[in-house]
């Protein structure tokens, strides 16, 4: 019988599960909604990560016995020193078993588009940050939230396109595409309701925030010169995440740097060329790669390497495969 491995990348707007077994086969997926407990509160990480083992072992016909061992993605995870345990004791609940561990999200990330392997991940979805391994040591840069970090991220492009569209409104900038794809998208008839809307009736909401992202790379498809400054810009910020992690992992400038990327930002097919220009500004040597796995097949893989059992090359191939 095969050895089945889940994995949990948990994100801003979403909580996404996969379960894998030792073949390389995917077993069962399922999608929750956001585990980030510093808006929505601690409750919602066990909420979330027992409706998502549910709905995966239901698929699977099994129980969550059955899993041999779990990696849980948690978004916020580290950033509060003082929650670590109760966080790391969650998984027992849901499981009922100790075969799993817990860590940020941005672990996912790194293992899902290198598939484990030396080398940096970008993460540029609601939030932003970079996770790098060299020789088993890993860092983080970015990631320090909405408020005063995360640039780069989609949440952080908003902002800037929001803040774009109120000089728009005023006249201290000249109003091109953005300013029209964002009353239409907001579907507001006096600008100033843009206050209210997201203040108040959207709770100044990160996720609802970070998905005006995508009106920021649309006002930048139409030619809208600000829109592409933002994005130019968040490119440069998220290449200075990276060349900082090359540091601290201790790679030099002379060897190559593998280095894939996550993150809704990266779905918009004008932003990896930017991305990839900024790193080319850099002095080191980048080899940009496109991702081998998503996050959650990432955070599978992860849980078998812990388990002491990682996957063999042939099976990550079977992984990596598309199937139709």
């Amino acid at each position: 019988m095969s050895t089945r491995y889940l994995g949990v990348d948990g994100g801003g707007s979403k909580t996404a599960f996969a379960l894998i077994d030792d073949t390389g086969r995917i077993l069962a997926r399922a999608t929750a909604a956001t585990s980030y407990y510093f808006n929505e509160g601690f409750d919602v990480v066990e909420r979330v990560l027992a409706q998502g083992v549910a709905d995966i072992c239901g698929q699977a016909g099994i129980d969550p016995a059955g899993i041999e061992r779990a990696f849980f993605g948690i978004p916020g995870y580290g950033e509060a020193s003082a929650d670590i345990e109760q966080l790391d004791a969650v998984g027992r609940h849901v499981l009922g078993h100790d075969r799993y561990s817990c860590n940020n999200d941005m672990v996912c990330g790194w293992a899902g588009s290198l598939a484990g392997e030396d080398g940096i991940n970008v993460i540029s979805g609601t939030g932003s940050m970079t996770y790098g391994e060299r020789d088993g040591t890993g860092h983080r840069v970015g990631g320090w939230g909405e408020l005063f970090g995360d640039e780069g991220s989609a949440y952080w492009v908003a902002t800037q396109g929001l803040n774009a569209f109120t000089r728009m409104s005023d006249g201290r900038l000249a109003r091109g595409p953005l300013y029209t794809h964002f009353k239409e998208r907001l579907q507001i008839s006096s600008d100033l309701d843009v206050v209210s809307l997201v203040i108040e009736k959207w709770g100044g909401s990160r996720g609802s925030i970070a998905a005006l992202a995508t009106t920021v790379c649309e006002a930048a498809r139409e030619g809208d010169e600000f829109a592409r400054r933002i994005l130019a810009d968040a490119a440069t910020e998220l290449a200075t995440l990276v060349e900082t992690t090359r540091v601290l992992t201790g790679f030099t400038e002379t060897e190559p740097v593998t280095v894939s990327y996550s993150g809704g930002m990266f779905s918009d097919e004008g932003f990896l060329p930017l991305f990839h220009g900024a790193l080319e500004r850099l002095p080191a040597k980048y080899d940009l790669r496109r991702p081998l796995l998503d996050p959650a097949l990432g955070a599978a893989l992860y849980a078998a390497k812990q388990s002491g059992h990682p996957l063999s090359p042939h099976a990550v191939h079977q992984l990596a495969t598309p199937r139709t």
